[in-house]
């Protein structure tokens, strides 16, 4: 399971929302080995494109050396897709190289309905193999 901040999940649907009708990414990091997601961090989508991100290669180098230097771990992973649900595509599945991270997708695909006006989902992926997990919001984390 996921459990989440709701700032920090509304921060992922507002950025996703914000690059629209591109594809947006990012990661959120978290101390390492707590599983624990803190550190919100919105990447540009190197490809800019509506059906595809990309992270760039010299962003992508320049997190992981900040995150080693904080012990942080990449805790959550996510994207957007803009025209279809939040499902792990295969090139999703082939780009996922983090076995302990929640891969979360948000649809800014239109029609997903005025009470629930985009999906949120997370899942694992591991070996290719896609689990999709319950996610928790809640108001902040117990110490």
């Amino acid at each position: 399971m996921l459990t989440i901040t709701r700032e920090l999940r509304d921060r992922i649907v507002a950025h996703s929302r914000a690059d629209h009708p591109d594809e947006a990414c990012g990661v959120i990091a978290g101390p390492a080995g707590t599983g624990r997601p803190e550190r919100f961090i919105p990447m540009l989508n190197a490809a800019r494109s509506p059906t595809f991100y990309e992270f760039d290669s010299g962003d992508l180098l320049k997190l992981y050396r900040e995150m080693d230097d904080l012990d942080e771990e990449p805790v959550v992973i996510y994207h957007s897709h803009t025209a279809t649900e939040a499902y792990p595509s295969r090139t999703d599945v082939s780009y996922a190289s983090e076995p302990f991270a929640h891969y979360v997708l948000v649809s800014t695909a239109e029609g997903t309905g005025e009470e629930d006006p985009y999906q949120f989902r997370s899942f694992r992926i591991v070996d290719g193999v896609i689990t999709e997990e319950d996610v928790e919001v809640v108001e902040g984390y117990r110490v």
